[in-house]
């Protein structure tokens, strides 16, 4: 289906452009920060339902005067449906009954809590020290599968383009000051997989066409074997996002972060496994002959 596409006359443009949003990515958490939930702050959070539509920042306006701290309040679901997330050090639940009768009273309205989750500074630090863990753990593991796989400017151009998907993804994140929380620690060890395993395909087709056709460059081979995996490539990225696309729309809001999260992922993995991890190798100056070494190094 697509034979005779130049990806290579791109690959400079495509990294400048990538060092640049990797760079402003990193700038931006470095100093802006992480919105993290309240699975990592601590605090409590409460889903509640009125018997009546209600503007959100009525309710916020409310629970403010009460100085519980951070209050951020937002439409979950139907109408009526509210989620409130209160950072507050003191996590048990003697402000709840405060909370509700506050609303009720300022609100002129009966209010229902469905759900009230507590999570303590203890367990919270607890838990984003567990995230870095499994991230670390998660790219460690990558890499020594691909050392193993392959050679190791493969290992390298792996990794590379899996932090480069990480810190970008992360990056926009802080940029539009969205949530952090354990669902989207999991959409970012999602995107770890997906962007290793698409990587691993032009790989291993990068890798198959050096030992076949000897006598061209590694931009020609890149190029011929991104080409040929390309048909896959799109088939798989498009199929995964029209999945994530419907969950974002119509998943309701708990999943809407977890979802956008994945879609970023889906399209930085792609674009990265094309044009951060292919062109590592050109730099590396892979050819037939490095193969050939590795090889012995192995075999005596």
């Amino acid at each position: 289906m697509f034979k005779n596409i130049n990806f290579v006359s791109q690959f400079k443009r495509a990294n400048i452009a990538s060092i640049i949003i990797f760079i402003i990515s990193i700038f931006f958490i470095a100093f802006k920060g992480l919105n993290y939930g309240i699975d990592f702050k601590g605090g409590t959070l409460i889903e509640l339902r009125t018997d009546k539509t209600i503007v959100a920042s009525s309710i916020r306006d409310s629970l403010k005067i009460m100085d519980l701290g951070d209050v951020n309040v937002k439409k979950f679901g139907k109408d009526g449906d509210y989620l409130i997330k209160v950072e507050q050090k003191n996590t048990n639940n003697e402000h709840i009954p405060k909370i509700k009768k506050n609303l009720s009273d300022n609100l002129n309205s009966e209010i229902d809590f469905r759900r009230v989750e507590n999570v303590g500074p203890k367990v919270s630090s607890e838990l984003l020290e567990s995230s870095v863990i499994a991230i670390s753990l998660a790219l460690i593991a990558m890499l020594f599968y691909i050392w193993v796989r392959f050679e190791w400017q493969f290992s390298i151009g792996s990794i590379i383009a899996l932090l480069h998907d990480v810190v970008i993804t992360l990056g926009i994140f802080s940029v539009l000051s969205l949530e952090i929380n354990l669902s989207i620690i999991a959409a970012v060890l999602t995107i770890v997989g997906y962007s290793m395993n698409d990587t691993v395909v032009i790989y291993d087709r990068i890798r198959e066409n050096l030992l076949k056709y000897t006598s061209i460059s590694i931009s020609e081979v890149a190029n011929l074997s991104i080409n040929e995996t390309l048909t896959r490539t799109i088939i798989t990225s498009v199929t995964t996002l029209l999945a994530l696309v419907s969950i974002y729309i119509l998943g309701g809001e708990i999943l809407r972060g977890f979802s956008f999260a994945m879609i970023l992922g889906v399209l930085i993995g792609t674009y990265s496994s094309i044009f951060v991890a292919s062109p590592i190798l050109k730099y590396f100056k892979v050819s037939y002959k490095t193969l050939e070494k590795e090889e012995e190094k192995i075999l005596p």
